[in-house]
């Protein structure tokens, strides 16, 4: 098969990541609703914050669960096509969210939402390696991801509203309904992969199991803990510490948890472009921006104003947001296509143990003692993310090394 002509290929970049950057939107929306109405969940059904910490971990024991398999179904069935069964399945469930009757009903769906949608980003990861080239990999990446961020604008604006106005169940709803329209647009416009233009890398036999026992790669799934434990600690419990310590109407509340999504949006670009240009060298990245983000995330836990807790959760925001892409680039770049799926789905795992076993132990401090120790504790994520930016590999030459393959590959066969 000819190299497409460059022309060709940009295209082929610019639909692929307006398509996942729409399909990365849809799901970081569908898990935000359930924050947003987290209070309306706890008067309805009479739960405690820990109850309600619950919901949100269930989605995510079933998400880090599906991780790994969604891995191997990417690498063995296709990146495009559990891409789509995740869409259609996960949309499905979060309309059947929006009929939940009871705390354990509410469990069951929100497990099987996770189930469906943790297949998504090693799908999502590997189609994007299918699409790009290695140097322009995580500037994609960075565009596509900084949908988290814009999700976490667009949500409470568009969301806090209609719960008000119609109820909290509208809003799985309409949700649902955005998933079955950008489902579409993925089967319809997404392009064929790109031929493999990069040399491939030294792998080691035995498929999965091989990808499972590198060492390596479970040390940046740590990385990845250290930083979804803040993301995921903080932005599950600010509304509910908004209405609650600050007396402000849901509405308002999601327009407030719009400024920090925001900023935070930009800098998960700046991050995939750092990355690119720095070939690597995560600690360079990481390191700083935690030190940056514990001090703020202090200031932030012991704000005595309301504009002084939304400015310094801003600049946390941003300092954290900044490590995104740095925690993926190495991993991304050093395995071998075939290994991506698999691969990072050990690395997003690490996220989603933090999602799912962070939320409920920060409302239980907030129960015990006050959202400020429970925000404050948040630091130990900063912390992890940074020990463990300083203990693995810098670049992917030395990831090769440390994975038992060439760290000098040989050139790769033409694409047939």
């Amino acid at each position: 098969m000819s190299a497409p002509s460059p022309q060709s290929a940009r295209r082929t970049v610019r639909i692929t990541v307006a398509l996942l950057f729409a399909a990365w939107l849809v799901d970081y929306a569908d898990r935000l609703v359930i924050n947003l109405v987290l209070p309306s969940l706890g008067a309805e059904f009479d739960l405690s914050r820990g109850q309600q910490g619950l919901i949100v971990s269930a989605f995510f024991l079933a998400y880090a669960l599906a991780q790994i398999p969604g891995g191997m179904l990417a690498d063995r069935y296709g990146a495009r096509r559990v891409t789509l069964w995740a869409l259609l399945t996960w949309s499905a469930f979060t309309a059947l969210t929006g009929f939940a009757w009871s705390f354990a009903v509410l469990l069951v769906l929100r497990f099987a939402f996770g189930a469906a949608e943790g297949v998504f980003p090693p799908a999502a990861l590997k189609v994007l390696v299918e699409r790009t080239a290695p140097g322009e990999r995580m500037a994609a990446n960075g565009l596509i991801m900084s949908s988290n961020a814009v999700a976490g604008v667009l949500t409470p604006l568009l969301v806090a509203p209609l719960i008000a106005a119609f109820g909290w169940r509208s809003a799985f709803f309409s949700t649902a309904a955005l998933g079955v329209f950008v489902l579409v647009a993925v089967r319809l416009w997404l392009p064929a992969p790109l031929p493999r233009t990069e040399p491939a890398p030294g792998t080691l036999r035995g498929g999965a199991r091989a990808v499972l026992r590198m060492g390596v790669v479970w040390r940046f799934s740590a990385l990845m803990f250290g930083y979804s434990a803040i993301v995921w600690g903080f932005n599950t419990w600010v509304p509910s510490y908004l209405v609650d310590e600050h007396g402000v109407s849901l509405a308002t509340a999601g327009t407030l948890v719009a400024v920090p999504a925001l900023a935070a949006a930009g800098a998960i670009v700046a991050g995939g472009r750092i990355s690119d240009r720095l070939g690597g060298h995560h600690r360079k990245v990481i390191v700083p921006a935690m030190a940056v983000a514990s001090a703020m995330l202090l200031l932030t836990a012991y704000a005595s104003s309301l504009t002084g807790f939304v400015v310094y959760g801003t600049l946390a925001s941003v300092a954290v947001s900044l490590c995104y892409m740095p925690v993926l680039a190495v991993p991304l770049s050093g395995l071998a296509p075939e290994q991506v799926g698999v691969g990072s789905a050990v690395v997003v795992l690490g996220g989603q143990v933090a999602g799912m076993a962070v939320p409920p132990v920060v409302g239980a401090l907030a129960d015990a003692f006050s959202y400020q120790v429970a925000f404050a504790s948040l630091v130990l994520g900063a912390v992890i993310a940074a020990v463990m930016a300083l203990l693995t590999p810098q670049d992917a030459a030395s990831f090769r090394t440390a994975t038992g393959a060439s760290p000098h590959p040989a050139p790769a066969e033409e694409s047939a």
